[in-house]
């Protein structure tokens, strides 16, 4: 029985027969008295029909619509608008009966009464008095009635490019048959082209859009509309249309628009694709599924190719390297990929850094599951283009969906509105207007008419199959009899033959098998004798009978085959899954979808088929350009047939679904710094679709009315979210969570889940179950636990493949197979073991679970290695590896070469008990015989173990203090370098445990490269006062399995440095006036710098200044110690009889300032200053004169020297900046101390505050009472530190991560104070200016950055004008400067001045300027303590730590003497505690003599100079050097045993004489 509902025409009412009068409404005609409608109700249903509904008579809906010329396709909107869309049978039934209704209407008004009702539904009098009085009465009181009767509502807006026939399907038919119910959707009528509409010709378009349109005449109708819009503006764009209507080249229209804003302006005689500035921009497109991410690859790519453009894609568990980012502009992913991406501060997620145009595809998706994951991106780029002020241009292409202006208010978000709770739409009108494209169904190329089946039979019942099974064969058939081609679409591998086997036996049963039949095709006996070589024995078969199959799991020659044959019509049925619709554009006439059941791995179940992939099915219907319609079936069950009805039709708005995974992404945002307390949550929140839809349908998400027209802007609504979502990650301690200040601080569990995506209620089950020590089946079993694995589920099919497999696999599952943790544990170990596995399900399980588990595993790892758990980090490694390689720990480890499998056959046979290395150490022949095979696969094998990696480490014990080891590790390669096997780089973790192996004490990840043979590293572990018996040292390959080693060191010999027992205490005594010099002239030149001493000054000043004996002053910098130490030297050389003084300085940058100084000083002096860089240094003046030196021209001048040559007249040397001690400054004090013996010359030492300064002032020959030692904490000025540690290893994200503290710092300071930060490498100083600008932008909301309010603007621009580096503007203009010796001359002064001025608050400083800077600061930062160090050929590039010196010079920098200041030092967090122990106890120092040349150098010159020269002659040098006096405190620190110290000095002079002579042997060889 079919039931049609059929459109009628409307009926011509402009003749003389149509009323003349008004009508009322369409309901009165069954309003009228009962003698009326009693007599037609048999008649007349819709009348009855109309009662029913609840007699309502909706304003408006008067028979003027019904007696207009308007077709029926025209008024139906308006009509339902009144009726209501939920009545949609009674307006369809009163379309169809208009004319009817309109005849009626005529008849009801031509009569010569009209019948009326009062408000009591009495009939009223109708004679013509009353009428009159009624009439008047009626004017009075609406005369008395307000103008407005309701408030004044917003005009209905305008939208200029929505494109829509109608908002109902005409000639929709309902058949009911007995195996299944089918509506049918007939093709949508076309709107009518508006008068400015016309379609643009290719060879209109300029020359780069041109080249990109190959074989295009003209674009089409929506591209045409689209396209001044997307080709000419940067408008943001949402384009809604039908699955193949054009979408994707709208897409290339906005990508040609970025492509044509980087061209060189100025190359017009270049060739177009050399125009194109590459490395300035990126684009992204985000597919919904990989399958459609490859096949935008290949379009893209090969379309742009002309234009030199790179095209990648970026899915799953692909990466890419920094230089594939340089190298690719487009990148096509998925959202989950990009989320992922985009979490990252660095390598990939620098891409977003240069994004300039982001397209998201099937932006429908907001309504499902995955709809979270869009909202989050998008949120996160609207962020980054509010806080960096850039420009993104975002562009949503979408199938046709209801409430799509709710999709581009969430695309359109207007900056400055959310998160200030304000009363303003959030909407961009015009930008919205001008950028929203709505195109319905009709607008689709090829019309297509729609059949929805519903099965009948219970779901899942064997009726229900078999019912399924022949309305498929019944509604092919009928298309084959036609002559079209049909694809039907199944959702299993394996189900494609199944089908296809199905169809073609049950053709032969109906006998209608020769209409599927194509041998009558031309080339049917090539494609013959092609598929005979194809060893798929169903595809032969299949093929001669007309039918062909077509899944992911055929090779792809096959697969090939299929396409080609079916789009040459020589295979009438095709048998596919939903791959073949996403990934290759094979059209057909008529598609068909058996069964919506599909399933989920994801999930461990079958789910509905998604709207997305029917949307996409239904767009292979047709062939453009050889037909003019097309054919989609859905064959569903029939309680899901409304389902997809409503869903296709797009009845139901679509809904966020943000909420669901709303505390995952706010831990990404925190841990990626966007959100640093719950005002930045709430505005972050405003971002999303989830504020869009719950302003616009508050009901559905908890919210109440009142609610909205309280708080508008939801600011209270999102605040509660935002808590209660804080709340969940506090409690699962991946952040910390300050309720009454609202911040948020990231820790490192919260830093890992947000790094591999890892869910906040996984998080709490390692809580609960992770242990330090764990075996590789306790790991499993937590493991196995994770949410990520809720969906899978067991299922009795699976039991017994299970129970067979948990045989076999090597660990114990607890949970067996009854609970999905256990089968996810047999899973993934199955995976691991390789096992072949039947059930379809239990493989795309195991996909899922192996996909899965190896990132959660790195997360566990990573876990693990952050609580310095040794023993599960050494299991978690193994089980990570096993899981990348699918092979366990105790498998053969050379399996993981490319190898015959007759040579790994014989490896386990024959060697398999034999290590790497044994193998290794023989020769090929040999190891042919071994396995028993011949030398060529023995050298194969050879050449396999010769590249596995393996590495050689030894140490060095370097004691740093009575209670600190410093052990300094060398690492050296000892496998062969293969770039095939190897690529660019082999990385290792190696670290240091306690005896037990259950303490990491440190770690490191090193890296080898091509040319790297050794890396060195140095631990600092503590030493308690119990002493470790020993420590093991081990090293863990990050990529093959079995590449481990360990070295156990001994530390029972190890003899500690005794502890310091000399520390100079801080007396309350009365600081001393500058007139106790008792010395006008010296009184003056200080006159000008101070009144009175420091406490400190105050308290050395006499034993420095006022006697002749040797001095040491150690204390803390900024104190003051180099007045004393001009006050010392202008002193003595005014004294009579005193000729000269030498002033020794470490570096050039300190002689510098010290020259500057005195010689500022000397103006009305007759005291010659002079920086000596000649070979008269130790020359004895003519007059008085005070000479500063460096230590390294020193050296130089006593390499030239005789050895016994004495130094005459120096009555005073000054020591400056003694904790720099190196090697150089060390020979050079020595030599002059060797030198000056026999001459009465005082030597007087200045330096930081030492650890034990004993050794250092026996060296200088200073008695007790000379010595003075301050802690760090005695100095006067107010200085506070602080320490922030990191655990992300040393990269750009690590300071990524740093910028939010660092200018959390800066935001402290008041408005006239500055900062210095300290960074790495002059390369990172602009980065990290613009990350602080960018925060800045962000949490002050202000676009003049760190310069201050009040900063007059005729001042900011002379400056500005008077930079000579103008790419410097932009930062100055910022208050941000720099300073380091890559800047000229000219404009690193010039920045000194704007920062004394107030411009420049904050002062960026490479670590190798903080010698040369010269101004301090209220804040100094320290971003970071490890630096890169590159080789001299650049081959190699190794990670160092900061000396401590410069770290000291650093903090010195905060120090001022009228104000207090602040140091904060970011850094590793196994490095704080030593870092700051040496900040507050003081520097160790140790010589350095003997792990440089410099004394070996010296020894050669003079063995030059003076042949007779003797070992006791070094011997008696040697004794003068700081090196004699620590040998015998810290023996181990120089590899000595004993602390015997002329026994040590002994072994020194033996080996520096007997390498000089090995090399002088070697140089006459």
């Amino acid at each position: 029985m079919a039931i049609a509902y059929r459109p009628t025409s409307s009926p011509d009412l402009r003749g003389t027969d149509a009323p003349t009068e008004s009508w009322g409404t369409v309901l009165d005609i069954y309003q009228i008295s009962d003698e009326i409608t009693t007599k037609e109700e048999s008649e007349d249903t819709l009348s009855l029909k109309l009662f029913q509904w609840n007699g309502k008579r909706p304003t408006g809906f008067s028979g003027s619509i019904l007696s207009s010329e308007r077709s029926n396709d025209v008024i139906s909107e308006e009509v339902a608008d009144i009726i209501g869309f939920d009545n949609i049978t009674l307006v369809i039934e009163i379309l169809n009966s208009r004319s009817a209704l309109i005849k009626k209407l005529t008849g009801l008004l031509s009569r010569p009464k009209y019948l009326d009702r009062t408000a009591h539904g009495q009939l009223e009098d109708l004679a013509p008095e009353e009428a009159r009085k009624r009439m008047e009465r009626n004017f009075r009181e609406n005369a008395s009635r307000p103008l407005f009767s309701v408030p004044a509502g917003a005009a209905v807006e305008a939208l200029p490019h929505v494109y829509t026939s109608s908002s109902i399907v005409q000639g929709t038919v309902r058949q009911m048959h007995e195996e299944f119910e089918e509506v049918i959707l007939p093709p949508a009528k076309s709107v009518p082209p508006r008068l400015n509409e016309r379609l643009i010709p290719v060879p209109e378009l300029d020359v780069l859009a041109k080249g990109c349109f190959p074989g295009y005449s003209t674009l089409n109708r929506i591209q045409s509309i689209v396209y001044p819009t997307a080709y000419h503006s940067n408008e943001n764009l949402l384009i809604c249309a039908p699955t193949g209507a054009g979408k994707t080249d709208v897409a290339m229209l906005t990508i040609l628009r970025v492509l044509n804003q980087h061209r060189l302006k100025y190359a017009t005689n270049l060739p177009i694709h050399a125009t194109i500035d590459r490395d300035s921009f990126k684009i992204i497109y985000v597919a919904p599924m990989k399958a459609l991410a490859s096949e935008i690859v290949r379009k893209l790519g090969k379309r742009l190719q002309w234009l030199s453009i790179k095209v990648q894609e970026l899915t799953g568990d692909m990466q890419m390297t920094k230089v594939e980012i340089a190298q690719t502009q487009i990148i096509v992913t998925t959202p989950e990929k990009w989320d992922v991406v985009t979490r990252k501060p660095t390598g990939e997620g620098e891409l977003a850094a240069s994004l300039k145009l982001l397209i998201i595809d099937e932006v429908h998706l907001l309504n499902e599951e995955r709809g979270a994951v869009i909202e989050t991106i998008v949120a996160r780029t609207l962020r980054q283009v509010e806080s960096s002020q850039s420009m993104i241009r975002i562009v949503g292409l979408s199938a046709t969906l209801p409430n799509y202006l709710d999709v581009a208010e969430f695309l359109w978000w207007v900056l400055s509105c959310v998160g200030l709770c304000l009363a303003t739409d959030v909407t961009s009108s015009a930008s919205k207007l001008k950028g929203l494209f709505y195109f319905d169904s009709s607008f689709r190329p090829i019309p297509l008419e729609q059949h929805f089946l519903g099965i009948k039979g219970k779901p899942g019942s064997d009726k229900s199959k078999k019912n399924l099974d022949r309305v498929t064969f019944q509604k092919v058939s009928e298309l084959v009899a036609q002559g079209h081609q049909v694809m039907v679409f199944v959702h299993a591998r394996k189900e494609t033959v199944k089908t296809a086997l199905g169809l073609m036996e049950s053709s032969v049963l109906e006998g209608n098998i020769d209409d599927f039949s194509c041998e009558t095709h031309p080339q049917w006996s090539i494609f013959r004798r092609n598929i005979g070589e194809s060893r798929n024995k169903e595809m032969k078969q299949l093929f001669d009978r007309g039918f062909g199959i077509h899944h992911a799991g055929m090779l792809r020659s096959d697969r090939n085959m299929m396409e080609r044959m079916f789009e040459a019509r020589a295979i009438k049925v095709l048998c596919c899954t939903a791959t073949l619709a996403w990934g290759v554009n094979l059209p057909a006439h008529a598609v068909i979808i058996k069964g919506t059941q599909v399933y989920d791995s994801s999930k461990g179940a079958f789910v509905d088929l998604s709207v997305l992939d029917v949307l996409q099915v239904f767009g292979r219907a047709g062939r453009p350009g050889l037909e003019t319609s097309g054919e989609g079936y859905i064959c569903t069950t029939e309680d899901k047939l409304a389902h997809y009805l409503d869903a296709i039709l797009s009845q139901n708005p679509i809904e966020s679904q943000f909420q669901k995974g709303m505390v995952d992404s706010l831990n990404a945002e925190i841990s990626l710094g966007t959100v640093a307390n719950a005002r930045d949550a709430v505005q972050w929140l405003g971002y999303t679709y989830l504020f869009v839809r719950m302003r616009k349908n508050p009901f559905i998400y908890g919210i109440s009315r009142d609610a909205t027209s309280d708080d508008p802007q939801l600011g209270s609504k999102r605040h509660e979210l935002v808590s209660a979502a804080a709340q969940k990650l506090a409690d699962a301690r991946m952040i910390v969570y300050n309720k009454q200040s609202g911040a948020f601080t990231i820790t490192d569990l919260g830093r890992i889940a947000a790094k591999y995506y890892i869910r906040y209620t996984s998080i709490e089950i390692f809580n609960e179950k992770f242990r330090p020590v764990m075996t590789e089946a306790d790991v499993l079993a937590m493991l196995s636990m994770s949410t990520e694995f809720d969906q899978i589920q067991v299922r009795e099919s699976e039991v017994k493949e299970l129970e067979q497999l948990m045989e076999r696999v090597p660990c114990d599952v607890k949970d067996g197979t009854d609970t999905s943790q256990g089968k996810v544990n047999i899973l993934l170990q199955g995976f691991i073991s390789r096992e072949i596995i039947e059930d379809f399900a239990l493989v795309s399980d195991t996909a899922y679970a192996a996909q899965n588990g190896g990132r959660i595993v790195r997360a566990l790892l990573e876990i693990a290695i952050s609580r310095k758990w040794a023993t599960v980090t050494a299991v978690l490694m193994a089980l990570s590896k096993a899981i990348e390689k699918r092979l366990w720990p105790f498998d053969q480890p050379l399996k993981q070469f490319d190898l015959k499998a007759e040579i790994i056959y014989g490896l386990q046979e024959w060697a398999d008990d034999w290590s790497v290395a044994q193998l290794a150490s023989i020769e090929a022949q040999e190891l042919g015989k071994l396995i028993r095979l011949n030398e060529r696969h023995g050298q194969a094998l050879l050449n396999a173990a010769n590249q596995f990696p393996s590495l050689e480490i030894s140490c060095h014990l370097r004691p740093l203090g009575h209670d600190i080891l410093k052990i300094a590790v060398q690492i050296k390669r000892l496998f062969n370098w293969s770039t095939k096997t190897h690529g660019n780089a082999e990385t290792f973790w190696v670290w240091v445990e306690d005896r037990e192996g259950l303490a990491i004490l440190q770690l490191a990840h090193i890296t080898f490269r091509p040319t790297t043979q050794v890396v060195n590293t140095d631990f600092i572990i503590p030493i308690p006062d119990g002493r470790l018996h020993s420590v093991t040292i081990r090293w863990v390959s990050d990529r093959w399995i079995g590449a481990e080693d360990e070295k156990i060191v001994s530390l029972d010999t190890l003899i500690m440095p005794r502890p310091p027992d000399h520390y100079t205490l801080i007396l309350n005594i009365p600081f001393l006036p500058i007139t106790v010099v008792n010395n006008s002239t010296v009184q003056n030149i200080f006159n000008r710098v101070i009144s009175d001493l420091n406490s400190i000054q105050t308290q050395v000043f006499w034993g420095v200044v006022n006697t002749v004996r040797h001095s040491l002053c150690c204390a803390p910098a900024g104190s003051g110690k180099s007045l004393i130490a001009q006050i010392l030297t202008w002193t003595t050389i005014l004294k009579s009889g005193q000729l000269w003084v030498l002033a020794i300085a470490p570096r050039r940058s300190v002689a510098t300032e010290m020259v500057a100084e005195l010689r500022m000083a000397a103006e009305n002096t007759n005291i010659s200053i002079e920086f000596s860089r000649d070979s008269n240094t130790l020359s004895r003046p003519r007059t008085k004169t005070i000479r500063v030196v460096t230590a390294a021209h020193l050296l130089h001048i006593f390499s030239t020297r005789h050895p016994g040559t004495s130094v005459a007249g120096l009555g005073l040397v000054v020591c400056e900046n003694l904790e720099q001690l190196d090697a150089c400054y060390e020979l050079s004090i020595s030599l002059l101390r060797h030198a000056t013996q026999t001459h009465p010359t005082r030597f007087v030492g200045f330096s930081d505050s030492l650890n034990d300064a004993t050794d250092l002032a026996d060296w200088l020959d200073v008695d007790p009472g000379g010595l003075y030692n301050f802690l760090p904490r005695d100095r006067d000025q107010a200085l506070t530190v602080s320490a922030h540690t990191f655990t992300i290893p040393q990269s750009a994200a690590l300071f990524k991560a740093m910028v939010k503290p660092a200018h959390s710092v800066i935001r402290t300071l008041p408005i006239e104070e500055s900062a210095i930060i300290f960074v790495p490498s002059r390369g990172q100083c602009r980065a990290i200016a613009m990350d602080l600008i960018t925060q800045c932008a962000l949490d002050m909301e202000t676009e003049t950055g760190y310069l201050p309010q009040t900063m007059p603007t005729a001042l900011l621009e002379d400056y500005l004008a008077r930079i000579r580096d103008k790419s410097l503007i932009d930062f100055v203009s910022k208050g941000v400067g720099f300073f380091h010796e890559g800047i000229q001359k000219e404009d690193r002064l010039l920045m000194l001045k704007m920062y004394a001025d107030g411009i420049v608050r904050v002062l960026i400083v490479p670590r190798d300027s903080c010698w040369t800077v010269p101004v301090r600061a209220a804040a100094v930062v320290i971003m970071g303590t490890q630096y890169v160090y590159i080789e001299a050929d650049g081959a190699d590039r190794q990670l160092r730590d900061y000396p401590l010196t410069e770290i000291v010079r650093m903090q010195g920098r905060a120090i001022r003497h009228s104000k207090p200041g602040s140091f904060h030092l970011f850094c590793q967090a196994e490095a704080k505690d030593t870092l700051i122990r040496f900040l507050n106890g003081g520097l160790p120092l140790e010589s350095q003599l003997l792990h440089t040349p410099d004394l070996s150098s010296w020894y050669k010159a003079q063995r030059k100079i003076a042949a007779n020269l003797t070992k006791q002659d070094l011997m008696d040098l040697l004794s003068f050097t700081f090196l004699a006096r620590r040998v015998a405190s810290n023996p181990v620190f120089y590899d000595y045993s004993t602390k015997d110290k002329n026994k040590n000095l002994s072994d020194v002079v033996e080996k520096i004489v007997d390498g000089l002579q090995s090399l002088e042997e070697d140089t006459q060889d």
